[in-house]
């Protein structure tokens, strides 16, 4: 499934089959997220587990969604718009090959928890799955859209737009939708109280305190 073939007659089935994917992969990675909370014995693991679940896909198709109109509209600038509807079916594909990478990972997720109760460490970790996974799904997106390149280089420059608009917003959203794990110091809440803050400015503020120490 995570191949492709743009041209298929069958092609909204096919999406829908990569949207759902995306949400049962996504879930279930979310959901071995969610133990953390079960692995070191604390209240309330249940909702942080279905909290996960709802929050991994939701991070992937959020990200998605927010990007696609920046790619369509570079699409139009560089001259690309014909090819618009294969580009985007193959960036869905994308997203479906980072679900299953991550699925993939859950069980190296639970072995962590379960090895280690540290949160710092589970933090990192699922940090670097998603990494990987998001790498894995720029190298199914690069084999999708090999045809287009190949007929336009331009298709290799929106790529490379692509991925960057992709980690800006994930980044951010991912911000926004904490916690995925849980930390044994915090109740469990779907979102915190300053969900709404911008990641980047929280970053450069811990960036200057750790530099000049205030």
């Amino acid at each position: 499934m995570l191949r492709g073939e743009a041209m298929a007659p069958d092609r909204g089935v096919r999406l829908v089959e990569r949207l759902a994917c995306v949400v049962v992969f996504g879930g279930l990675y979310g959901a071995a997220m969610g133990l953390y909370r079960a692995s070191n014995s604390l209240p309330q693991w249940e909702v942080q587990l279905v909290f996960s679940a709802i929050k991994a896909p939701l991070l992937i198709l959020g990200a998605f969604a927010v990007s696609l109109p920046t790619f369509f509209v570079l699409s139009t600038l560089l001259g690309l718009r014909r090819d618009f509807s294969r580009a985007a079916h193959a960036l869905v594909t994308a997203q479906a090959a980072v679900a299953v990478t991550l699925a993939s990972l859950a069980p190296l997720t639970v072995l962590l928890y379960v090895s280690s109760q540290d949160y710092r460490t589970a933090l990192l970790f699922n940090g670097a799955a998603f990494a990987v996974a998001s790498v894995a799904g720029q190298f199914v997106l690069r084999r999708n859209l090999r045809p287009l390149i190949a007929r336009d280089r331009r298709h290799r420059l929106l790529m490379r737009w692509w991925a960057i608009a992709y980690v800006f917003v994930a980044v951010q959203l991912a911000w926004l939708l904490r916690p995925f794990i849980g930390s044994a110091a915090l109740e469990v809440q779907f979102l915190r109280p300053e969900a709404w803050d911008n990641a980047y400015v929280v970053v450069a503020r811990l960036v200057w305190k750790a530099l000049l120490g205030w």
